[in-house]
């Protein structure tokens, strides 16, 4: 009966009435609203998703203090990774001319004033913002990339200035006084020992890592200090005074004991003024008895030495003197010798020597083993040119303020190009003697057979150049050969 039932059923025609009525209005109206739902969301998801990228890219283009996500700059060594801030500024955000690895214009960099006197920089900023233009960024991240265990800074203080008592955490410190005279302390570890001493301009002084040390300028005349300290990254110093205020005030009162105890601490007063190099307006009311004597010479003379009246090794071209480590203590005075050693035993010391050029005379092409090297330009003008490992080589002019970096194994050439001598200033990341080769030599070692399968050239030519009795490590052209 069933399934007759749903037979029949199934087999009977609809009437066209009912037909009609069904395509009128069931199958009609089911198919026709399915596509407008259709439609109508496709409609709507266009314009939402045309409507959002509209909006975000007014937002993106109208917010002017939009900032990159910091770049990342991979270390020399793979491991050390370190995320710096990416410039701002247009300027540090375009490529810097190559030679700026080597070249800071020391001069031109921003001036650190303070009531006593003026510091300027050559150095690694961590913060890209503090540069001050594309060039001074590139030298920064050369001497960082580098790890050149090297930064340099100027140091200006005016007449009765002092250099408050401070150390430095992460590096020695080498100095050397351009002009001026100034009173010296330096502070050993427990505070027994105290060495105080005189220098004038032409000698060097030397503070290790963690000393405490001030420079006073007890001359008429202005100091100019060059100063070397031994790291790469952000020197990182304390002023007594800082240490001071920043300690609790009853901290300090049962340190000192003093009379009065806290009530005592309480009445100094922090300054307003970053006194780095201070020098009050009431100096005189200060200050009635300055005593500034000379401690005896086993102690001065492991922080001093007298560069200036140092020996001359004295060269066709110019004049080289040393304040250096040398193992056999030959050609030392007994003075030197205590410098020597005392800076052979601090480690990351460096080496110091002064290079005279003189006018149109040549430092021959060399490079050191065993030490990053940086120069600052006392007088005179040059050309210099640096070749590096991968062959390509860059020049440049130097002249009177200027900073030269020339990082180990890097060939390098310096030219007096001025009617006076060009005189620099040099450091060497080194505390034990020196290894250095120049071009002449490392040519003439060579087999001359060596030789002319390297330059495509007879071995018969390489006659043509001379072996001297002198060395020529700093040369002068020869009259009636051109160059």
């Amino acid at each position: 009966m069933d399934k007759a039932g749903f037979e029949m059923h199934k087999e009977r025609p609809p009437s066209a009435s009912t037909k009609t009525e069904r395509t009128k209005q069931e199958r009609p109206k089911r198919h026709w609203s399915l596509i407008n739902v259709f439609l109508v969301c496709l409609l709507a998801c266009a314009l939402t998703t045309v409507m959002g990228v509209l909006i975000l890219s007014a937002i993106y283009a109208s917010n002017t203090g939009f900032k990159a996500e910091p770049k990342r700059e991979v270390s020399i060594k793979k491991r050390e990774v370190v995320s710096r801030e990416a410039p701002s500024s247009k300027p540090c955000q375009m490529q810097a001319d190559p030679k700026f690895q080597f070249l800071h214009q020391h001069t031109k960099s921003e001036k650190h004033e303070f009531p006593g006197g003026i510091i300027q920089w050559s150095r690694f900023r961590r913060n890209a913002n503090e540069y001050q233009n594309k060039e001074e960024m590139e030298f920064g991240r050369s001497i960082n990339a580098q790890r050149s265990k090297m930064s340099f800074g100027t140091m200006l203080i005016k007449s009765q200035g002092l250099r408050v008592p401070h150390w430095h955490f992460n590096a020695n410190e080498h100095g050397y006084l351009l002009k001026g005279t100034a009173w010296i302390g330096v502070v050993d570890a427990g505070g027994n020992t105290v060495t105080t001493y005189i220098v004038t301009s032409g000698q060097v002084i030397f503070f290790p890592r963690n000393t405490l040390h001030w420079l006073k300028n007890i001359g008429a005349e202005d100091c100019l200090f060059l100063l070397f300290f031994t790291t790469h990254e952000e020197l990182q110093t304390l002023d007594v005074d800082d240490a001071f205020f920043s300690t609790p005030e009853d901290i300090a009162a049962r340190s000192l004991k003093p009379k009065g105890g806290v009530d005592f601490i309480r009445t100094f007063q922090k300054q307003a003024e970053d006194q780095a190099i201070n020098l009050p307006p009431n100096l005189a009311e200060l200050v009635q008895n300055a005593n500034y004597r000379q401690s005896e010479d086993k102690l001065v003379y492991r922080y001093f030495f007298d560069l200036k009246g140092s020996a001359e090794f004295t060269y066709p071209g110019g004049i080289i003197q040393w304040a250096r480590y040398v193992k056999s203590g030959k050609g030392l005075k007994p003075n030197e010798k205590m410098y020597s050693e005392f800076l052979h035993s601090k480690e990351d010391s460096l080496t110091l020597g002064t290079l005279r050029i003189y006018s149109s005379a040549l430092r021959q092409p060399h490079f050191h083993f065993n030490a990053n090297e940086m120069g600052y330009v006392i007088s005179g003008c040059g050309k210099v040119g640096v070749i590096l490992s991968s062959g390509r080589a860059t020049d440049f002019s130097i002249g009177v303020g200027d900073v030269v970096f020339f990082p180990v194994g890097t060939q390098h050439y310096i030219k007096s190009t001025c009617d006076e001598d060009l005189l620099l200033l040099l450091a060497f990341t080194t505390g034990n003697q020196l290894e250095t080769l120049d071009m002449d030599d490392y040519i003439r070692a060579t087999a001359d057979h060596i030789l002319a399968q390297l330059f495509f050239k007879p071995q018969e030519e390489f006659k043509n150049i001379p072996t001297f009795s002198s060395d020529q490590a700093i040369n002068v052209p020869d009259h009636g050969i051109n160059y």
